[in-house]
């Protein structure tokens, strides 16, 4: 994507199907719909589109939503998000798409980026998106979609999977990582932090954390790992031993590593490395720094450090994701996935 001459913005085609989470099905337009350019000029534009000719469309709640635009948006699109139903029918029963639906999704361009919300990972597996590739969805459905899908890898312990030009994400609020993660991928880190704290949400949560933290809300009268976090965070550029972490919190190394799990569904130093990664990524995009002392800032120690860890994660180097960001510009690449045109339902 680019917002210099002959701006357009990036065309977000929002798939709502009967049955539809209200939730889920505005998290593209409130994470979309925030990224401006320098110029004030709205990055995306998000559309809602019905399979059927504009009218209501039946949600899980006690009521309806009147859709305004019919399947041929589709067509437009540059990425079709479908979230979460509660009444898919034959494509959750059988994995087959319903001829009204498979009509629909032919109008998709290829090259179009798609993505999915929960159970609309079961729309993308029953048009032949998903084939040989991983995905994900919410942790209870997750045995089902493997069993019907079998061609599938499906993993149910991530927040959300990208594959370059298909995505999936975990129910509820994965989505929200997952759309932050496509900001973020689309124009850098700087864009999606502004966006996540004008939602008041986490500006990042790894695609690899768990679905199923066992203490999302620790018990008031059991120490947690907060203070440690807090005290690594104030000091990336330093060595940070695990059990310097453990000492913060006054706990042997054994039992601070199994409570950080619990809480954070990673371990301390898949944690630590997350950090250094966006540390190292904020510094890349907004400052002249060499690649040298944003490896030190971060923590790395050498560059050499940093750019393999940058490669394992993003997929890309430092001068190349730099170049790629640093004046808030996009080229529309991946940073962290393999790519490949999307053609019609198979």
């Amino acid at each position: 994507m680019s917002s210099g001459p002959g701006f357009r913005p990036h065309r977000v085609v929002v798939l709502a199907l009967d049955g539809l989470l209200p939730f889920e099905l505005g998290i593209p337009h409130r994470i979309f719909g925030r990224p401006k350019d320098a110029r004030g000029r709205p990055l995306y534009e998000v559309v809602t589109c019905s399979i059927r000719p504009p009218g209501p469309v039946e949600t899980e709640a006690d009521f309806a939503i009147h859709v305004t635009h019919g399947p041929e948006a589709l067509a437009t699109a540059d990425t079709v998000i479908v979230p979460a139903s509660y009444e898919l029918g034959p494509v959750f029963d059988e994995g087959v798409l319903t001829p009204e639906l498979a009509a629909a999704l032919a109008r998709i361009r290829p090259g179009t980026r798609l993505a999915s919300i929960c159970t609309g990972v079961y729309v993308l597996a029953a048009a032949g998106y998903l084939d040989g590739r991983p995905a994900t969805t919410h942790w209870a459905h997750a045995d089902h979609l493997q069993k019907l899908f079998p061609q599938l890898e499906v993993d149910a312990d991530v927040l959300f999977i990208d594959d370059g030009d298909v995505l999936t994400s975990a129910g509820v609020a994965a989505g929200i990582d997952l759309c932050l993660h496509m900001v973020r991928r689309d124009h850098g880190t700087a864009v999606a932090n502004n966006v996540a704290r004008s939602t008041v949400v986490p500006p990042h949560r790894d695609g690899g954390q768990a679905q199923y933290i066992h203490r999302p809300v620790p018990d008031a009268q059991v120490a947690t790992t907060t203070a440690a976090r807090a005290w690594a965070l104030g000091r990336l550029h330093e060595p940070i031993q695990l059990r310097d972490m453990a000492e913060q919190e006054a706990m042997s190394v054994r039992t601070f590593t199994r409570r950080f799990r619990e809480e954070t569904g990673v371990s301390p130093g898949q944690w630590l490395t997350q950090q250094r990664v966006e540390r190292a990524r904020h510094l890349l995009e907004s400052t002249d720094l060499s690649v040298d002392q944003v490896a030190r800032d971060a923590g790395f120690g050498t560059a050499q450090s940093m750019r393999q860890h940058l490669q394992a994660v993003l997929g890309v180097t430092p001068t190349a994701y730099r170049r790629t960001f640093r004046t808030g510009a996009s080229t529309g690449a991946s940073t962290g996935a393999r790519h490949g045109g999307v053609g019609a339902p198979r």
